[in-house]
């Protein structure tokens, strides 16, 4: 399923998206990474080489920003001309800007629905097509815990993965009947170089919420990724916690807000003493 295949990996300067283009390339795949910085995905690139199963394997590496239609079109047909067409996509570009809805920038929840939702959006509308005439493909788009659960201090950026989440849900089913295997990638607090800003932006009742809780490795993600994968899981959650969650959700909601409601006051207990 990997060996030989031609991955796209966009996101893949850094983080999840770096973790799982050098699984990739350690299951035998050819690689390439989009993102937005050219520097970075010059030092992502010698990475993912280390992580070459053999020497033959080829890494690309195109820069764009992807929640622009032209721009990821012109890097998707950059890389085609180097003969990368994606057998795999995964789909792991974005950012996360929290803070409070009632004092957070409107620009903030502007940036989270374009980096975090448009960008997953447009490398699926052009590669899509190219995946149905093929009859073959698999696409993998990472949402977040975020995406089923509307976590505190998140309201920009559960709103873009509530509608990955969304969006993923609805391309199964239209692209299941064209041979494509599309996923979804639900993870928690992963430690990536941006989950320090990230801490740093949001309000002190999600770090009391989220307690002791620790931030999982982009591998243990990655990991998550291939297997999902492998054994055709549309729902791909990497920790016991996380699933969960989901389940008590999906089973007992009222339980779920009941908890989540009693954690915020506790919360802003702590936070006014």
């Amino acid at each position: 399923m990997f060996s030989g295949a031609h991955a796209v990996v966009t996101g893949g300067s850094s983080g999840i998206g770096l973790a799982c283009a050098e699984a990739l390339a350690a299951r035998g795949s050819h690689v390439a990474l989009i993102a937005r910085n050219p520097a970075k995905l010059e030092r992502a690139k010698a990475t993912v080489e280390a992580c070459r199963r053999d020497p033959s394997q080829r890494v690309a590496i195109a820069s764009a920003d992807l929640s622009d239609l032209e721009a990821a079109r012109e890097a998707f047909d950059a890389l085609a001309v180097e003969g990368f067409v994606p057998d795999i996509l995964v789909n792991s570009a974005g950012v996360i800007l929290p803070g409070e809805f009632v004092t957070m920038p409107f620009e903030h929840l502007e940036t989270n629905m374009a980096c975090g939702y448009w960008s997953v959006v447009n490398p699926c509308r052009v590669v899509a097509p190219g995946m149905i005439e093929r009859g073959r493909g698999h696409i993998v788009n990472v949402s977040s815990v975020a995406g089923f659960l509307g976590i505190y201090g998140y309201t920009g950026y559960a709103a873009a993965k509530y509608a990955v989440l969304g969006f993923t849900e609805a391309l199964r089913f239209e692209l299941r009947p064209h041979g494509i295997s599309v996923f979804v990638v639900l993870p928690p607090d992963t430690d990536t170089p941006a989950l320090a800003t990230e801490r740093s932006m949001r309000p002190p009742e999600t770090d009391v919420i989220a307690g002791n809780i620790k931030a999982i490795a982009p591998a243990r993600v990655a990991d998550a990724v291939l297997r999902g994968i492998e054994r055709g899981r549309f729902h791909i959650i990497p920790d016991a916690t996380s699933r969960f969650y989901f389940r008590l959700k999906g089973l007992l909601p009222e339980v779920f807000f009941w908890i989540v409601d009693s954690d915020v006051k506790k919360a802003r207990r702590a936070h006014r003493g």
